[in-house]
């Protein structure tokens, strides 16, 4: 009856040429339905605008004289997310807070601003990028909710380049959800998936791949070298050079070409030197980028961190060290030799940079099972590892003190390596230590050579006396090994897709000098390949949906 109802009224309205202006209003179930207005083309729009009294007049067809127009009600059927093109999100860690953060993007950002706020003496149409204190309030009831700041961003000028909406409310349980139900109360709002308002920032053009994973690493950075590279891809640094590199590939397609289409028009001699000019330029490029990809993963160890692998023989204090630098007891400890069966990691900041720190099994030969894959799973960690760091017990490894000879442990030396640090513990049970410079490092084994020393401290974890010296030491080995000499403004391979992409286009440049010049149209192929190849990088020759959908889907939702 209620739709029959409704039909009826509508067509009445159609056929009276001399309405101006009829609101339909009627109540199911004690509320109120918004104002029919008609739309040019019959098709009914459930966007939920309000009517808007400017553009209400009607034409001499009897048609309204705008097509923004629209039909509100509920009974309305439920529109499918692809038609749900506004979002919405909590953008701040949900908790207790002083300030919480609800972004909303999309095309109804300024309907939701005037339909879930009210005046508090601020105007009736936001002025867009300045803030404005509205209550904000159930769009059903009218209930007040909270008191907050708002800013509307218009677009394109927005970081999604859509008209964005956000909402500075108090970070309470109660107030979060309230806010969010009455954003869900609007039947063109959804809730953003992760990565939803980035994504739409990449698809506007706001950011190339390069920025979207600079902006996450920025997000998810922990130490001050993070931080640094992340600032650098995110302002675009990386999207400069990459897009340096794929010019000059174009510049060099350009020659080639030049050569398939005037080829003819120009002598033997001439048709030479533009193929040694392409050719040239092939190889400028190549040396380029493998003098990126020959950066031994430093911007890929600093984004993930760098592996440090604490081992050494049964105890010898490696645990105990453990424990030191992560400032609590994460490892058990005891005088039992074995106590350590796995490799417990963790991670920390030492010096500012990130470091992915594991301690492991004593080395040594056992007969118990599950030791033997303690150890065996030791020597996988010390392999793998970035840095490693040979925990010994002074008094057990010093062979004489009066010539200082510090004898390595035959289980010890398989697992060591040119770049081996060692911290010697225990020195507090050495009533006269010898000083560092007078100790000698002996029997390294097949990884060292003899005739360099390691480097080395000597300290005792349970005094903590040279501790102190041990921390700076290893902070500027850190320092030297990664950063001293490193350009942080400078784009960075800091993930394994732009590794990939660079080996592919070094594999296709190439392959295009390989080819003879009576197969310069099959070689311009292969520039064209290393092109895309860096466009992948960026993003401008993107067209696999999963690449994207596992870079967006990091994100948290309200990014």
């Amino acid at each position: 009856m209620l739709r029959q109802w409704r039909a009826s009224i509508i067509q009445k309205a159609v056929k009276d040429l001399r309405i101006q202006r009829r609101q339909v209003q009627f109540r199911e179930n004690n509320f109120t339905l918004a104002s029919v207005v008609l739309h040019r083309s019959f098709r009914w729009n459930c966007r939920l605008h309000r009517l808007n009294r400017s553009s209400s007049q009607l034409d001499a067809t009897g048609y309204a004289s705008r097509a923004h127009t629209t039909l509100c009600a509920k009974s309305e059927a439920t529109l499918s997310d692809a038609q749900r093109r506004t979002i919405y999100a909590l953008s701040t860690p949900p908790g207790k807070a002083g300030i919480a953060v609800i972004r909303i993007s999309g095309p109804d950002a300024l309907d939701v601003w005037q339909r879930v706020t009210r005046r508090n003496k601020s105007g009736a149409v936001p002025t867009p990028w300045m803030f404005q204190r509205r209550h904000v309030v159930d769009p059903e009831t009218e209930e007040r909710l909270d008191d907050s700041l708002t800013v509307f961003f218009k677009g394109p000028k927005s970081f999604t380049t859509e008209d964005t909406l956000e909402l500075h409310i108090h970070s309470g349980r109660a107030v979060l959800s309230a806010v969010l139900r009455a954003l869900a109360k609007l039947p063109y709002c959804r809730p953003a998936v992760p990565g939803e308002f980035t994504r739409r920032a990449f698809e506007g053009g706001r950011l190339d791949l390069t920025q979207v994973e600079g902006l996450r690493d920025l997000i998810d950075a922990e130490t001050e070298a993070q931080r640094r590279v992340a600032v650098s891809g995110a302002e675009g640094a990386a999207r400069a050079r990459y897009a340096a590199l794929r010019s000059q590939i174009l510049e060099c397609l350009v020659f080639v070409e030049g050569f398939i289409d005037f080829g003819e028009d120009v002598d033997e001699l001439g048709q030479e030197a533009m193929i040694r000019e392409a050719h040239n330029r092939a190889l400028n490029i190549i040396n380029s980028i493998r003098s990126h990809l020959h950066d031994n993963r430093r911007g890929e160890i600093l984004r993930s961190g760098i592996k440090l692998a604490i081992f050494g023989p049964p105890n010898a204090g490696k645990s105990s060290l453990f424990n030191f630098l992560a400032q609590r007891d994460a490892a058990i400890t005891s005088p039992i030799p074995g106590t350590t069966r796995d490799v417990l990691t963790l991670t920390l900041d030492i010096g500012g940079f990130p470091v992915v720190l594991s301690d492991t099994a004593g080395l040594r030969e056992t007969l118990d099972t599950v030791e033997q894959v303690g150890v065996g799973r030791a020597g996988n960690a010390v392999k793998e590892a970035d840095l490693s760091l040979c925990v010994l017990s002074l008094p057990d490894v010093l062979s004489s003190r009066d010539n200082a000879l510090v004898r390595i442990p035959d289980e010890v030396k398989n697992h060591l390596k040119p770049d081996t640090l060692f911290l010697l513990n225990k020195s507090d049970t050495i009533e006269s230590l010898p000083l560092n410079q007078s100790l000698t490092f002996t029997e390294y084994g097949n990884n060292y050579n003899n005739s360099k020393q390691p480097q080395f401290w000597t300290a005792s974890l349970r005094t903590s006396e040279g501790t102190q010296s041990f921390l700076d030491g290893l902070a500027q080995v850190l320092r030297s090994r990664y950063s001293d000499g490193f350009d942080y403004t400078s784009p960075l391979i800091t993930h394994a897709r732009h590794r990939d992409m660079l080996e592919r286009a070094v594999m296709h440049l190439e392959e295009f000098i390989a080819f003879s010049p009576s197969e310069v149209d099959i070689a311009a192929e292969s520039l064209r390949y290393a092109a895309r190849a860096i466009g992948s990088v960026s993003g401008l020759d993107v067209g696999v949906e999963e690449v994207l959908g596992g870079i967006f889907s990091s994100f948290c939702v309200g990014k």
